[in-house]
């Protein structure tokens, strides 16, 4: 029997629990003050087994749980928390990681729609740019590395403006030919995850399984709508509807990208994530945010202007050609 975690709950002598701050299939993540480095907080997964689980298979899902949280310590990139601790207590498992202040874009996009409102594309871009930043840095890890369980509650908007990917829930290593359990844990959320995730872990995930996440995580942010589960499209394949049908400020281009990227069939969705974003933004500077991009900045003139400025080059030019002819 696992004892729940209350506020003023000490863990490894160091972490002081303050509150729950989120709630999962198979644990929970506590905002927590660590002790021995004064005025930091940071954020504590508790992993709890599963109740039925053999005992064989729990303590391969430790060791797996060690392998992983030790692959995640070594991560350091600006749009991904740093883990800096991982331990266990009795039956379960802890990830420590930073807390990341600020709102998450499942919040921001519920309030969005409450008001009528969608959230500005150029915003969304602007996220998605750094977003694939950070999932490039884990698919290019040795071996790489997939997230699984992209979605706009695991996305925060940090004060300054930086996007964070802030939970490692169903972290993945790709190792050839070994069949692991995954233990940082759980199967996703069935709006964001495609049919290859619905096998667990006897279904093949790779880099084209975070592409749909994130496809489906962008379209919702851009519309206001939930994305069909896969599996529902799967038995009806027409009650799928592209995002400029629930939104015409969404480009041409953009809206095929997430079409592409919402494939059922991972052959048919972009195959890296570079691939993808090209598709997104095109030839957007990495980390540039669209407005910013100075293509948004510049201001062309209207034709009537630039009519107004021919005419005007071609009287200066008759005029001067006429007083040399003169002179």
């Amino acid at each position: 029997m696992v004892t729940p975690l209350t506020s003023g709950s000490v863990l490894k002598e160091r972490y002081i629990i303050q509150r729950i701050i989120g709630r999962g299939g198979m644990g929970s993540i506590f905002l927590a003050e660590d002790n021995r480095l004064e005025g930091r907080l940071c954020a504590v997964k508790q992993v709890q087994p599963e109740a039925a689980l053999p005992e064989e298979l729990r303590v391969q899902s430790r060791d797996q749980f060690y392998r992983e949280a030790s692959v995640l310590a070594r991560l350091d990139h600006p749009n991904l928390p740093k883990v800096s601790d991982f331990f266990s207590d009795g039956p379960c498992d802890y990830l420590v990681m930073d807390y990341i202040p600020g709102d998450d874009l499942k919040s921001m996009l519920d309030s969005a729609r409450r008001k009528g409102e969608h959230l500005p594309p150029r915003d969304v871009l602007s996220w998605a740019d750094q977003l694939l930043s950070a999932i490039a840095y884990l698919h290019e890890q040795d071996p790489p590395v997939i997230h699984r369980d992209i979605k706009p509650s695991n996305l925060k908007l940090t004060p300054s403006g930086t996007l964070k990917l802030v939970d490692f829930g169903l972290v993945k290593q790709m190792i050839p030919d070994e069949m692991t359990v995954t233990v940082i844990q759980g199967r996703g959320t069935a709006l964001y995850t495609p049919l290859e995730q619905y096998g667990g872990d006897t279904g093949h995930t790779d880099a084209r399984t975070d592409i749909y996440s994130l496809g489906a995580t962008l379209y919702h942010l851009l519309t206001n709508q939930p994305p069909l589960e896969a599996k529902q499209r799967f038995l009806n394949p027409s009650a799928f509807q592209n995002a400029r049908h629930y939104n015409t400020e969404i480009s041409p281009s953009v809206d095929r990208a997430l079409t592409a990227a919402m494939a059922l069939h991972p052959d048919e969705r972009p195959q890296n994530i570079g691939e993808f974003r090209r598709m997104l933004l095109g030839d957007l500077p990495s980390h540039a945010s669209p407005s910013a991009h100075p293509l948004a900045r510049l201001q062309l003139p209207s034709a009537d202007l630039i009519d107004q400025a021919l005419v005007a080059a071609c009287l200066f030019l008759f005029v001067t050609a006429v007083l040399s002819t003169l002179l």
